[in-house]
């Protein structure tokens, strides 16, 4: 099986099995660039006031900025960058309510709907997937540099492949190891992960080769940050981000993933799929109710209220 239908089938897994944020393919480097598979944002006890803000994600300039939910700033005043970059800031912000903007003597005054619930989120589970342990590729300096990073809770490597004790010993004893199978959906547990200091100082490694180690220093406010940035992705992105074909014979399956019957499997819409497949049948995509599914099986709320706010007294507003 392919990486990206193991990681579908791993993903809808969770989905069905896991109260949390189910999303994949996101960065979670500081200093240099790294692609976690899979992660899962366990709700924490603010979970609920966030998911009523917006189903998309908050940008985090935004969260950090000089905005709260009381007295209206000046928006230029609000954030430390170039204008351009701030005035498309405070657009992103109104758009996927997070913040509302007022007119005074024509300069745009803006505030939070509502405070930014910091404890919305819990543990950060990053699940690095290798179905097949034979082509492991840069795999150990992979698991190493999440271990010393320490942004994630927990690290766990998913395969389909018997794994080993040689397996084991060539990665960090930290790291958990598991055993799915795609087909069946069962899940065996070969190790457990270790929980990782995500609250202090970490080591990222920038580089790594036979002769030499680059490593840069993250402090632990930078990995809160980014740890908050992580969380936000998830939960505007989910894990669904590929497109259908437009072919007949592809369909979604129960769990929403494009199953074609011709090639018997899973497909990757963007390489498995087109004119130069024999089976393709030239239709438009299908219809998906890709928002309903992750509605039902997570905690993920598709339409939120919003919160709105009513004037209480001069810069004083209070929630409705």
């Amino acid at each position: 099986m392919s990486e990206f239908a193991f990681e579908l089938a791993l993903c809808a897994h969770f989905e069905r099995e896991r109260d949390a944020i189910v999303s994949r393919q996101l960065g979670t480097a500081i200093h240099d660039r790294r692609i976690l598979d899979t992660l899962l944002v366990e709700p924490g006890p603010g979970f609920d006031e966030r998911a009523a803000i917006t189903s998309e994600r908050i940008p985090l300039p935004a969260i950090e900025s000089d905005v709260g939910p009381g007295s209206a700033r000046f928006w230029k005043d609000a954030f430390d960058c170039h204008p351009d970059r701030a005035r498309s800031l405070v657009e992103w912000a109104v758009d996927v309510g997070f913040f509302e903007r007022e007119r005074r003597s024509g300069r745009t005054y803006v505030r939070q709907t509502t405070r930014y619930p910091d404890d919305w989120f819990d543990r950060i589970v990053g699940i690095e997937n290798k179905p097949d342990l034979g082509r492991p590729g840069a795999l150990e300096t992979q698991l190493l540099t999440d271990v010393t990073l320490a942004l994630v809770d927990e690290v766990v490597l998913a395969t389909e492949s018997h794994v080993t004790g040689a397996h084991l010993n060539r990665i960090p004893e930290a790291v958990g190891v598991w055993r799915f199978d795609p087909e069946s959906g069962e899940r065996t547990v070969i190790r457990e992960a270790e929980p990782l200091p995500t609250d202090e100082a970490g080591i990222e490694i920038v580089e790594r080769t036979s002769a030499r180690t680059e490593i840069r220093v993250a402090t632990a406010a930078e990995k809160a940050r980014a740890r908050c940035r992580v969380a936000e992705r998830a939960y505007g992105k989910g894990w669904r981000t590929f497109d259908f074909p437009d072919c007949a014979r592809v369909a979604p399956d129960d769990d929403g993933l494009p199953y074609c019957p011709y090639k018997e499997r899973v497909v990757r819409p963007a390489t498995d799929c087109g004119p130069a497949c024999g089976g393709h049948d030239p239709t438009d995509a299908p219809d998906q109710n890709i928002d309903g599914l992750r509605a039902a099986r997570t905690p993920w709320e598709p339409d939120p209220a919003g919160r709105k706010r009513r004037q209480s007294g001069l810069d004083r507003y209070v929630d409705d």
